[in-house]
């Protein structure tokens, strides 16, 4: 992205992700510490729906199981964690927008059984999930304009990383340095001849580890880019979809398993002629975007290269990022 060129300061959505090295710096990790004292329980669920949950909730999962945090960490959708025995679950509900129907119709649930454990992490003050939670932590993201969530899913995931890094001893981000960092993969010039292959694929593959990040940006190539999208977790994209896969489409896989790697290129590659990218801290053997090693947090700049290329795939396309067609800003509103 060119942040001083004209047709990329016109859209909210390009603003809003340009925007998240200033919500970083604007975290108080002190008030997310004072926070912890509200948690009763050892066994945590996080919910919410689409972005509020996938890359929040996975993250601190994938973490989690890193460090052996002492706290038991899921995540489901809120309408099947309604199916759920939660009496011993602190509940964390995300939603942006706090009017997310299916996270009010958990809260209501929860209430009816008498559980006192549920927390609210929203952008919005007075919202009905705010006013029915037991405690809410109030994102400093604020409102966003454009239809695909951005800034609030980094801060929604780094709000829980710091939570639960914190009760675990673990390393916290430097939030100033991740934030210059995150701006730096953002203003990153993409190769013309990748956003060209982007463009002109019909379906766009993301791979990568189930933390979210791979999953997220399959979300978001529908909402940005129009294009058909799929999530192969892990070495899933050489166990079988190869067999439907055709020469006209592309995976971006996230820091690929390097002993993988040969196994890709010939199978996908050289058999099929499927184009592959990598967007990883190394070079590979597929045409990488290289991105700074943030350790724990390279995450967070996975996430953003993959932005990067949405964006500028959907601006090849001269397509609106701020207005998809038919994805609404919130999934489905509680009336």
């Amino acid at each position: 992205m060119n942040s001083r060129d004209g047709k990329y300061q016109k859209y909210f959505l390009i603003r809003e992700m340009l925007e998240v090295k200033n919500v970083l710096a604007a975290m108080a990790p002190l008030q997310i510490f004072e926070f912890a004292a509200h948690i009763r329980h050892r066994k945590i669920l996080l919910t919410g729906e689409g972005s509020s949950r996938i890359f929040p909730a996975k993250k601190v999962i994938c973490d989690a199981r890193h460090h052996n945090y002492k706290e038991s960490i899921i995540t489901e959708g809120a309408s099947q964690s309604a199916e759920y025995d939660l009496s011993d679950y602190t509940v964390f509900i995300a939603s942006n927008s706090g009017r997310t129907k299916e996270c009010l119709e958990l809260i209501d649930t929860l209430k009816k059984k008498n559980h006192q454990q549920i927390m609210a992490v929203t952008a919005h003050k007075d919202t009905e999930m705010m006013n029915q939670a037991d405690y809410t932590y109030l994102l400093k993201s604020g409102h966003e304009k454009a239809v695909a969530a951005t800034k609030t899913v980094v801060e929604q995931a780094l709000f829980y990383d710091i939570l639960f890094r914190k009760s675990n001893h673990q390393a916290l981000p430097d939030l100033n340095k991740t934030g210059e960092l995150i701006d730096r993969v953002l203003k990153t010039k993409i190769p013309e001849k990748i956003v060209n292959q982007l463009a002109s694929a019909d379906m766009i593959y993301f791979s990568g580890r189930n933390n979210g990040v791979s999953e997220e940006l399959a979300l978001k190539a529908n909402e940005i880019t129009g294009k058909k999208s799929d999530y192969l977790e892990g070495t899933y994209a050489v166990h079988g979809i190869e067999e439907v896969m055709k020469k006209n489409e592309v995976i971006v896989m996230i820091d690929p398993f390097p002993e993988e790697e040969a196994k890709i290129q010939k199978t996908l590659v050289e058999g099929i002629g499927v184009t592959v990218i990598a967007i990883s801290t190394r070079k590979t053997s597929f045409p990488t975007v290289q991105i700074p090693d943030d350790g724990e947090f390279t995450p967070y700049l996975q996430l953003a290269m993959g932005w990067n290329l949405l964006i500028e795939t959907a601006l090849k396309l001269e397509l609106d990022p701020d207005h998809p067609k038919r994805a609404r800003k919130i999934g489905n509103e509680y009336e």
